[in-house]
């Protein structure tokens, strides 16, 4: 759990009295190009001190202050406290946490049918949320002529959170996007991990058709005090100049795009990844992302060596709906090595193995991956034309 210390960000709690709430409005969160933390970020020697100090950015402090309070104001369908955690004996690394409330009392998924599925304004969505769910407005400040538009951001809590500082990265509401990601929101979300100096602060997507339980646009943001099997995990380059790498280590071979940190070489990894799930929306094939700090592509690395952003791409079946009698259903983190477990039996009784089988059903048959494969490798290759 990451707590903040002496943290003076005050300007993101909600007033005393709940009729104020609505009027305060929603606070910006202003941040420039110096605030992108590139250089690494080291996990600590021992990583289960966590729990204690850990030197906070201006970023972790305003999620922190604001979400803590938003937790001890009951905003939350639960509280959470310290999750009961364990790593999965093997050569994999699983992090299992036992969320049971998450299980039981989360909102039940929309009805989804199609990956493209249009937006439905009867169904629930981020225009229906109570004002004191929202933290903050993340908002980049004026860039360079040439740069991709930059989104506003909602940052929002999530009320059935996975862990500590749990949030929803919502583009403008109003605006009635449907869950395909746009690169502008993309880019804020990677922006939003070198904004933390916490190297577990990590972002996700999940594709209509890939656990999105709400078709309204929106990222995850979490803090997760365990390193990741993919932070550090092999990969072989797919492409010439190495823009695309197939990541080839379990839980699930993925897409691997790389990014030093902020200017040119995030914005080509943006386009080049939204270009690859605009074509994963358009053949229908449900997929899953993931942003955490992490080691250059190539051979096994030290976890210690975060000295970029990895973007890891799945492409994966279509799953409609909660799997309720699976241990855990099958989404960004759990192919991240991140397994939030249902049950105090199935968490008890959760061997490598039995994970590894339930996340490798969720995976494309080989021949269909390999067809993927194919095409987002011929994606890439059309930057040189």
């Amino acid at each position: 759990m990451v707590t903040p210390h002496g943290s003076q960000e005050t300007s993101y709690l909600l007033p005393l009295r709940e009729e104020d709430w609505e009027g305060q409005g929603t606070p910006d969160f202003v941040y420039g190009q110096e605030e992108l933390l590139a250089r690494g970020i080291p996990w600590p020697q021992d990583a289960s001190g966590m729990s204690g100090a850990w030197p906070l950015s201006r970023f972790d402090s305003a999620i922190c202050s604001a979400w803590r309070q938003r937790m001890e104001l009951g905003l939350f369908r639960y509280h959470l406290g310290e999750l009961q955690t364990q790593i999965l004996p093997g050569a994999v690394g699983f992090v299992a946490q036992l969320n049971v409330e998450r299980g039981v009392q989360r909102r039940r998924p929309q009805s989804i049918q199609s990956v493209r599925q249009p937006f439905d304004p009867a169904q629930f969505n981020f225009n229906k949320i109570r004002a004191g769910e929202i933290l903050f407005r993340l908002h980049r400040q004026p860039r360079a002529p040439g740069a991709l538009q930059q989104e506003d951001i909602l940052v929002v809590i999530n009320v059935s959170p996975l862990e500590w500082g749990h949030v929803l990265l919502v583009p403008e509401p109003a605006r009635a996007l449907p869950q395909c990601l746009l690169p502008g929101v993309l880019r804020a979300g990677v922006e939003a991990v070198l904004l933390s100096l916490h190297p577990g602060f990590r972002v996700g997507f999940n594709s209509l058709g890939g656990l999105a339980s709400v078709n309204h646009l929106h990222l995850h943001g979490y803090y997760l005090a365990h390193r990741l099997p993919v932070e550090g995990a092999p990969s072989k380059p797919l492409d010439p100049r190495g823009r695309l790498h197939l990541l080839q280590a379990l839980p699930a071979p993925g897409f691997l795009y790389h990014t030093r940190g902020p200017g040119p070489d995030l914005e080509a990894m943006v386009s080049r990844v939204c270009r690859a799930t605009d074509y994963l929306s358009e053949h229908e094939i449900a997929h899953n992302l993931f942003v955490t700090r992490g080691a250059p592509p190539g051979k096994s690395s030290p976890c210690s060596a975060l000295t970029g952003v990895r973007v890891i791409l799945w492409a994966r079946k279509s799953s409609f709906g909660v799997k309720e009698h699976q241990a855990f259903n099958v989404a960004l983190c759990e192919l991240a090595g991140h397994l939030p477990v249902k049950t105090s039996q199935d968490f008890t009784s959760l061997t490598e193995a039995a994970a590894l089988t339930l996340i490798q059903d969720c995976l494309l048959p080989p021949a269909q991956a390999e067809e993927v494969r194919a095409a987002l490798v011929a994606l890439v290759a059309q930057e040189e034309q």
